[in-house]
């Protein structure tokens, strides 16, 4: 195979065979065992997981009893997976792998040594074994992302906001960081539903929610809390800074040209921002967020107000 190098890779590390049931052993290399052998234990053993990067990780490390690796790399864009692991080599053997016609990404076998005719014969037998768990994996993921998922404005939904808050709240917290979120409502969002239809109120909740989008970091996320609300998770995030991002959103949906009967659809927000204190649980959180929200409702609308 053509020489070819690899960056950004990361360790298959101790934690890694802990988890997949190696722990007390990962020092010690498996037993070689012949290809029959291994296509029959990896056909039980790649079933026992839903979990496509725990898969690939058990496939990495037992197709190693019989073809030496350095490396595997895996990728598939439209579900925005990629797993990097070992280290760097200089030598490849891609495949683009499918099963009954559907495409399940791209897999990379790499290291040091240039591959035999012999051993990619024996890892494209190997192969075989992975298809048919990665796709059920994969069809997994697929699901749980799209249960999720805010099918109309596409961010996250209440169950993923809680999922994600909470988690981001144990890190901050771990880690010693600020936290903000941002709770936002369409302004005067019945009044649009009633003159112009649900079909306009639906098209004003997509805009907003692209706006909001457009104007943050990619390590930022947009959630629909519910009808014309939405949180904004700013990890890493303190005070001063939630509030010019705050402000930034709201400019940003003003700016939105969003025509009804070839006539501008005013829109705008009304935002309540919070930041995490110590020892402050996810409902606080979000309790001290929609308090400044309705601060803001209160005195106009299309304005920002922060949490005492």
């Amino acid at each position: 195979m053509a020489p070819h190098n690899q960056s950004n890779t990361i360790d298959f590390d101790a934690a890694k065979l802990q988890r997949l049931g190696y722990a007390g052993r990962s020092q010690k290399p498996l037993k070689p065992v012949s290809l029959p052998q291994l296509r029959q234990q990896l056909s039980l053993q790649l079933q026992t997981s839903l979990e496509a990067e725990r898969i690939l990780e058990l496939f990495f490390r037992e197709v190693q009893r019989l073809v030496p690796l350095d490396a595997l790399s895996y990728q598939l864009a439209s579900c925005d997976l990629r797993l990097d692991l070992g280290s760097r080599a200089s030598h490849s053997a891609g495949y683009r792998l499918s099963h009954e016609g559907e495409y399940l990404g791209e897999l990379t076998f790499r290291r040091n040594q240039r591959f035999s005719e012999d051993e990619l014969g024996q890892l494209e037998s190997l192969l075989a074994s992975l298809l048919f768990p990665l796709r059920n994996a994969l069809l997994y993921r697929a699901a749980l992302q799209t249960a999720l998922r805010d099918p109309l404005t596409d961010t996250g939904n209440r169950i993923a906001m809680q999922q994600t808050l909470k988690r981001e709240i144990d890190l901050a917290r771990r880690n010693l960081q600020p936290l903000s979120i941002l709770m936002v409502d369409i302004d005067h969002f019945k009044q649009i539903n009633d003159q112009h239809g649900h079909s306009t109120g639906d098209e004003a909740l997509t805009a907003v929610a692209s706006a909001l989008k457009d104007s943050l970091r990619n390590v930022d996320m947009v959630f629909r809390y519910g009808g014309e609300e939405f949180v904004v998770l700013l990890s890493n995030t303190c005070r001063e800074a939630a509030s010019m991002v705050g402000e930034r959103l709201r400019l940003a949906v003003l700016g939105i040209q969003h025509l009804v009967d070839n006539r501008a659809l005013e829109l705008s927000i009304s935002l309540g921002c919070a930041s995490l204190l110590p020892g402050e649980d996810m409902d606080s959180l979000l309790r001290r967020a929609d308090s400044a929200l309705y601060v803001s409702k209160r005195g106009g609308r299309n304005r920002l107000s922060m949490a005492g």
